[in-house]
């Protein structure tokens, strides 16, 4: 099976990351910020919807602190850094932006219910249009991140299309794991994830979201256990 619907979405990051780098010049200061404060408000909302999907809140805290030790004891962050600073070099980008707008960016387009309900969409149904509707959303987002971080956010596309057609993959072969209780769950812990996110974009407080990934891991391990 190929992952049609995590390939659009690749290209659609692409393209408005490449026009966003063409405009970045273009933008004066005070654009970039209100940008950044649309799309922290935006996401803070998308969050919210995420996370009040929680069936269960304590297999969902347990989760969070679980996969947060699981993270700092992996050193998750150093991993995604170097991982990043090793493609800079091989691109040869000098962009001070480089790190922080991939790992921001790869965030967003990863840790959200449509990235995760519309992978294993398509790969149970065959049904891509989740994926073609976050394709939309993604490629404008990345207009804005990329106007702001450059060029890092280009390379998103990578982890996105590895995540993304992974679950799928993983979907069409065992869908039959995945309650909706599990969906729920999951969808709630990446919801509290994306409000992660929405807090340093609005320069709030920065949390480290790469060493909670694990917890995503871990809801579902709980929630079949307990749930």
């Amino acid at each position: 099976m190929i992952p049609t619907g995590s390939l659009v979405n690749g290209a659609a990051i692409i393209g408005g990351s490449l026009l966003g780098v063409i405009l970045h010049s273009r933008f004066p200061e005070r654009i970039r910020q209100i940008v950044f404060q649309a799309l922290g408000l935006g996401t803070i909302l998308i969050g919210l919807q995420m996370a009040l999907k929680v069936q269960d809140i304590l297999i969902l805290m347990f989760s969070l602190l679980i996969g947060g030790i699981i993270g700092e004891l992996l050193q998750l962050d150093t991993l995604f850094e170097r991982g990043a600073s090793k493609l800079k070099q091989m691109v040869g980008s000098k962009d001070t932006g480089f790190i922080d707008g991939m790992i921001t960016a790869s965030l967003i387009f990863c840790i959200g219910a449509m990235a995760i309900i519309g992978s294993f969409e398509e790969g149970i149904n065959g049904n891509t249009t989740i994926l073609y509707t976050k394709s939309l959303l993604d490629g404008f987002a990345s207009i804005a991140l990329a106007s702001s971080y450059g060029i890092g956010v280009l390379f998103s596309f990578i982890p996105v299309m590895l995540y993304q057609g992974s679950l799928t993959l993983f979907a069409s072969s065992f869908h039959e794991w995945f309650s909706p209780l599990i969906i729920d769950q999951l969808t709630a812990t990446g919801g509290l994830l994306i409000l992660g996110i929405s807090l340093t974009l609005l320069e709030i407080k920065r949390i480290n979201l790469s060493n909670l990934l694990p917890s995503l891991v871990v809801v579902v391990l709980l929630t079949v256990l307990i749930g």
